[in-house]
């Protein structure tokens, strides 16, 4: 599964805090005027064709998605790279040697809200792509070149190819405080892009699409091969993204309108036409890090609690109910599927904000943005899965969440979809009742073949009337509930807390687990939901 990492060690907090840039220059438009061959047509007529030909050729989501059409219909064609082979041979040291001269960032002598930078190819990106400005609907590519990078202690022993294009981009803006331009979002690395809220750090990731993934054929990695950044106009408060997918099965259109602040909103519209439908199609895909927890137990070789990007997965289910579902580090591959109808959302987050739980003075894992998907219309049928891979170490991206359709369209039909993604660092109001605040379980004493486990609930309120909540606990095939389970308040910290015992059949499956709060007969909390391997 290394190539599902695509350069994570890269991605990951403390590599990503090296920075890199790039600057504007002059473009070139792809599209030019037809010839007029009769040089005695009056001047007005003449205008009058060159200004059809303008709206002709004004670039929209539209227009994109006519391309991504035309590109599926055609057999499909690996890109041919135009890195050359000695910059593709560039390992990290000499690629992080590579830096981007920020004085020339796209906009920036504009001084408008938003600006570009561009990451340069080779090490782990030999594929590049195109990058185009859209300006009064106008297309205008922006050109590569090696003066706007600074190139340290490397020697280039021939010149860079004007055509070779960027690695990928990097929006900027004034996130913290106003006139301080820093990182908003970033596209690199097949469909791969992640963002920023306010006050936060790195952190997980989310792609354009997943093809297979944790599905029994091999995974297949789409790519955005070109994007289009709307110039925006002065004081806006949001920035327009699009791109073009490409991959062996399958070609799309997408368009994010970016909104930043203290939720960074991605609204995101995606039409997608396949040449073959894939086993598993995996929309508004996220993946993250999870090496381990309260949950886990802490690990007996690293000094701290916990190492994770994101905690759980949490689910807005079609018929209102909330879910929530602790992250595993497994000792082999573990896919789970949750399926529904019409959802309302569904999110990695990274609930537990307190810094001693980590005690990471570097990676920040208290400050890692979660991620909220919020299909925006009736997304049907079918499943949110979860897919959790084992992993040694925190450089490795384990964790993957996706909304997979029941059906998908008849041949040459596209698979229009939209959703809301919002990057966030409180949870507030997700969900708007009690929430688990912890997992954890431990050995019984003299009983050996039990597993005690005790959930803590958050943000409870009670009805009128009810002073203790019950926990209302299911146990699936392979365990067996010992007596009922009970619930008592934290003084210190005003949670409730739910513990109930199993006893394994000895069969080792699976067992899946579920418990909520509840009292007056009326759900008090959303349900915690968890895949027990004795």
């Amino acid at each position: 599964m290394n190539r599902f990492f695509l350069g994570v060690a890269w991605w990951r907090a403390r590599v990503s805090a090296r920075r890199f840039g790039f600057s504007p220059m002059e473009g070139r438009s792809p599209h030019r005027p037809r010839s007029v061959r009769r040089p005695t047509l009056h001047l007005l007529a003449m205008l009058g064709v060159l200004a059809g030909v303008s709206h002709a050729a004004e670039f929209n989501f539209d227009l994109l998605q006519q391309r991504a059409r035309e590109t599926a219909a055609r057999p499909y064609a690996p890109p041919v790279s135009r890195v050359p082979a000695w910059l593709a041979g560039y390992n990290y040291l000499q690629h992080q040697n590579i830096k981007f001269d920020h004085d020339h960032a796209w906009w920036k002598k504009e001084k408008l809200p938003f600006q570009l930078q561009f990451f340069h190819p080779g090490w782990l990106f030999k594929e590049s792509v195109q990058v185009h400005e859209v300006s009064g609907g106008q297309e205008k590519l922006i050109d590569f070149d090696p003066a706007l990078f600074h190139y340290g202690s490397n020697r280039l022993p021939e010149a860079v190819p004007a055509d070779m294009g960027f690695a990928g981009m990097r929006i900027h803006y004034a996130l913290e405080r106003s006139g301080a331009m820093s990182e908003l979002a970033v596209f690199l690395g097949a469909s791969y892009f992640r963002s920023l809220a306010r006050g936060l750090h790195w952190g997980l990731s989310a792609r354009g699409l997943a093809l297979n993934s944790g599905g029994p054929d091999p995974e297949e990695f789409p790519r955005f091969s070109e994007f289009w950044v709307e110039r925006p106009k002065a004081g806006a408060a949001s920035i327009t993204i699009h791109a073009l997918l490409e991959g062996p099965s399958v070609a799309g259109a997408y368009r994010f309108v970016i909104t930043p602040g203290k939720e960074t909103m991605m609204q995101v519209k995606a039409a997608l036409y396949f040449r073959a439908p894939p086993a598993v199609v995996g929309l508004a895909p996220l993946t993250s890090m999870f090496l381990h927890g309260e949950n886990t137990g802490w690990s007996k070789n690293d000094f701290r609690p916990e190492v994770h990007d994101s905690d759980g997965l949490l689910m807005h289910t079609g018929a209102g109910e909330w879910l929530w579902r602790p992250l595993n580090n497994p000792a082999l591959v573990r896919v789970s599927a949750f399926a529904d109808a019409s959802p309302r959302g569904f999110g990695l987050l990274q609930r537990d904000r307190d810094f001693l739980h980590y005690d990471d003075l570097e990676a920040h894992y208290h400050e890692r943005p979660s991620a909220w998907v919020e299909p925006v219309g009736d997304w049907g049928r079918g499943s949110v899965r979860l897919v959790e891979l084992p992993s040694p170490d925190e450089t490795n991206d384990n964790i993957v969440a996706f909304w997979t359709p029941e059906k998908l369209p008849a041949p040459g039909e596209p698979l229009v979809f939209e959703y809301r993604l919002t990057w966030f660092g409180d949870a507030k109001g997700r969900p708007p009742a009690g929430f688990v605040a912890s997992t954890r379980h431990g050995a019984v004493l003299d009983h050996p073949d039990r597993r005690r486990f005790v959930v803590d609930f958050d943000g409870l309120s009670l009805p009128k009337g009810v002073t203790d909540p019950e926990a209302v606990v299911t146990v699936g095939d392979g365990a067996k509930l010992i007596g009922v389970g009970s619930v008592q308040r934290i003084g210190p910290t005003g949670r409730w807390r739910a513990v109930f015992e199993l006893s394994a059949d000895g069969s080792g499956r699976p067992v899946e687990l579920r418990c909520y709060l509840r009292g007056a007969e009326k759900a008090l909390s959303e349900t915690w939901s968890n895949l027990w391997t004795p």
